[in-house]
């Protein structure tokens, strides 16, 4: 319950408040783009199944790699709109990521294939 909730505040409502708190003069605009950016969840319709409870999207899917993740920090050095673009994808990655860190603490073995499997345990280490 608390995973859901925050993993779809972090989806939803956190792209509201940055955009709200940092960009005051196109906040709306800035808003609908930053939410806009969760369609890069289209990669899970090339996934078998499409949705897999116990796998960890981070890494796995195509727009969720880490050389996606490597274009999406080059798109924050363009200017708007590609750097909101590239804000809205790195903060989905990272609520992904940090919804795979909630499995990894609940079944760490469910994980054992995940391609963040190493980057998982890492992090794992040194916040528990």
């Amino acid at each position: 319950m608390v995973q859901q909730f925050i993993h779809y505040f972090l989806h939803f409502g956190f792209p509201v408040f940055i955009a709200f708190f940092f960009f005051k003069k196109n906040w709306i605009k800035v808003a609908i783009t930053l939410l806009a950016t969760m369609l890069v969840d289209i990669d899970h319709l090339l996934a078998s199944p499409i949705f897999d409870p116990n796998r960890c999207s981070f890494g796995f899917h195509l727009f969720h790699s880490y050389y996606a993740i490597g274009v999406y920090v080059i798109l924050l050095f363009f200017k708007r709109p590609y750097n909101i673009i590239g804000l809205g994808l790195l903060l989905h990655m990272l609520t992904d990521f940090i919804d795979c860190l909630f499995m990894y603490n609940t079944c760490s073995s469910c994980l054992e294939n995940a391609p963040a499997q190493r980057l998982l345990e890492a992090i794992n280490k040194l916040l528990f």
